[in-house]
Formats: structure tokens, sequence, C-alpha cells
């Protein structure tokens, strides 16, 4: 198994598109690590936030399309966090350093959570122009694991590894799936203890988003109609508290669409994307986009003007 690990677009992906490493805190050892790819002169690109169990290139299928495409687009890794607090601190810092005013974020999971959070620290003085929340959650206690969230510092990694893999598909699932599965797996071996006891303290740790801090800014909830590590009341309270989002919904996918659903979840974002292009919140290259795109998007910005 292991196929996406040795697959051309992987290994491709892998030998051009460099990981930089960022450090933006006080302390030396809070490193992100970062693959920035497209054009640099896109000042709010689309930024990827990770599940607990992935790394950068896990969106590595969105980033070679995307770029294709005309998009920047980032994919983040995060440095070891114990606190939503430090990790909004901390992410604030690193798109000061990049000289991004605002950004689109598209957060899988837990990155979705934190994409959230970050949205609702800034809400004073906006920092995410929009989001895109993949599997998605805006409460943490849905896991029943807030009162456990204190001791996962304490656990050997053996053990937060078999926590994290309890919570992916042991039924039988399509080649696709199972590839994607293997390839997060495998990403999950190459992380430390701090950095997943940290991480799942971050997804376990009682918080919760306000929807009144966030609510003007435009998002699309991505969710699968599979087997996920969501539950249902899960996905019902996202689009209670989001009742004006955009849905984009795959049959089929698992927790990890974006490794084996890439086409379908790539052109999901491009539709959410859309909506900026010919502002300067836009995440593309003007050039490569037609004119008559620009026409359709124009036209279609004044008549929700006017519906207004």
């Amino acid at each position: 198994m292991g196929e996406i690990k040795v697959s051309p677009d992987y290994n491709w992906f892998r030998s051009t598109v460099p990981l930089k490493k960022i450090i933006v805190d006080d302390d030396d050892s809070k490193i992100w690590s970062l693959y920035d790819a497209g054009p640099r002169n896109i000042r709010c690109p689309l930024i990827f936030l990770p599940p607990v169990s992935g790394t950068a290139d896990v969106f590595f299928r969105q980033i070679l399309a995307l770029t294709g495409w005309g998009y920047r687009v980032i994919a983040l890794q995060y440095p070891v966090y114990w606190d939503h607090l430090e990790f909004c601190d901390g992410f604030r810092k690193l798109l000061d350093h990049l000289q991004l005013d605002k950004v689109h974020l598209f957060g899988a999971s837990l990155g979705g959570f934190l994409a959230q959070k970050f949205a609702e620290y800034t809400h004073k003085s906006p920092r995410v122009h929009s989001l895109i929340l993949c599997n998605s959650f805006s409460d943490t206690s849905i896991f029943n694991q807030t009162w456990t969230a204190n001791s996962f510092w304490l656990m050997p990694s053996f053990m937060l590894k078999k926590i994290v893999l309890g919570n992916f598909s042991s039924g039988p699932v399509d080649p696709m799936m199972a590839d994607a599965i293997d390839f997060m797996v495998d990403r999950l071996e190459s992380l430390g203890q701090s950095e997943l006891a940290s991480r799942l303290t971050l997804n376990c740790q009682n918080s919760y988003v306000e929807p009144h801090k966030i609510r003007d800014i435009p998002v699309t909830i991505m969710d699968v109609f599979d087997q996920s590590a969501l539950s249902t009341e899960a996905k019902e309270e996202m689009y209670k508290l989001y009742p004006n989002a955009r849905r984009a919904h795959l049959k089929t996918g698992g927790n990890f669409p974006y490794l084996c659903r890439s086409a379908e979840v790539n052109l999901y974002v491009q539709i959410h994307l859309l909506q900026f292009h010919g502002t300067k919140y836009a995440a593309i290259d003007p050039s490569m986009v037609s004119a008559e795109e620009l026409e359709v998007q124009k036209g279609g910005l004044s008549i929700s003007q006017e519906e207004q």
C-alpha cells in the first residue's frame, strides 16, 4: 500500500514546492512549517489548516491543482501550542511576518475549528475574509474528551496515536479512500509526542465558536455523507450556526476527501473563491481570469447588492 507516497504527483510536488520553516514567537522551538505556492503578487491567498493527524503536505493535491489555475495557496503545519489563544496569537504573528493583511482559510476538522477561532479572535480587526470548513465542528464538547484534555501532555506517543487512529474508518472503503487513510497514518507516524499531544489538547479543550462575532464572513461548509469522525449532530450544529453558508456535499470521501476526492474538493474551493474574483481579495492572479468570467462575476455582485 502507500500508493500516494510513491505517486508521481506527490513526488513532483515534493521536488517543486519547497517546505519553509518560520519562527515568529520568542520561543525558538515553535516552528511553523509551510508550503507557499502560486503568484506572490496575490495578497489574499487561500491558507490550508490540517486536521490532528495531518501535516502541511496532506493538501498537496489542492496546491498542485489550484496553483495551476493561478491561485496562491499556502498549506501550514502548526507548532506546539497548548491553547486556542496561544495558537491565534501565533497565527496572527505568522500572517504579519508573511505580510498578509487578510486571507481565505480552508480548515479540515481541527483546522476548521481553529480557523473559526482565529476569525473570532480577530473580529475587531478582521484578518479572515472567508472560510471553507471541511468535516469541521464548532464545539469541542462533541468529542466527550474535555475532561482528559489536560492530561494528553502526559501520555506516551503510542497512546496518543491510538486515540487518533480510533477515529479513522475501519469498515470497507474504496481503494482511493484506503490510500488516503494509509497516507494519513504515515503522516501521523511522522508527528512527535508534543505535536500530537498539543493538537489533541486543542481539539478537546473545552471551547466553542461564538457565531455573532463572525457572522459577516462568507462560509462554505463542506462535508461527506458517508462515514466520518463527525456525528450527524455535529454537522447539524454547523448548519444552524451558519444558516447562510453555502453547502458543499460529497456523497463519499470519509475523513479525508481532499486526498481521495480531490477533484470534487478542488471544484468546490474554486466555486467558493469565484465570488471574490475582480476584487482586491481575489486569491487568483487577475491575468488567469477571463474577461467574460469577470463580467459574469460583476453582474452577480450587483444583483446580490440590489437584493440586500
